[in-house]
């Protein structure tokens, strides 16, 4: 993983909820995964001639982007993470409900 002082934009926040600013920050497999949904979800729209659904994939998109900006490769760490949770039923790296507590507690200085 490169250090945040490799990049030169920090990536403050997340791009705006619009299509090409999300798909400047998505590398070239992702903006292919963010037009097929794109195009899917214009469909679906233009059918149920309701923008909710666009809105809602928009402003999904903009926080993959703002992850993959910060941290490149995070979204398919990620998915796959889910799939492995997802076939074994646990996650390994998972801390108990009692080791979450005590960190928390900590962090909040009790």
């Amino acid at each position: 993983m490169a250090s945040p002082a490799a990049f030169p934009d920090p990536a403050p926040v997340p791009p705006p909820a619009e299509p090409q600013a999300i798909r400047r920050w998505l590398t070239p497999v992702l903006a292919a995964e963010f037009d097929h949904e794109w195009e899917l979800t214009l469909e679906a729209a233009k059918r149920s001639k309701d923008l909710a659904g666009v809105h809602e994939m928009l402003g999904r998109w903009r926080h993959i982007a703002y992850l993959e900006r910060r941290d490149p490769g995070a979204y398919h760490r990620l998915l796959t993470k889910a799939d492995q949770i997802s076939r074994t039923g646990s996650n390994p790296d998972a801390a108990s409900y009692d080791e979450l507590r005590v960190l928390i507690r900590r962090r909040l200085g009790r």
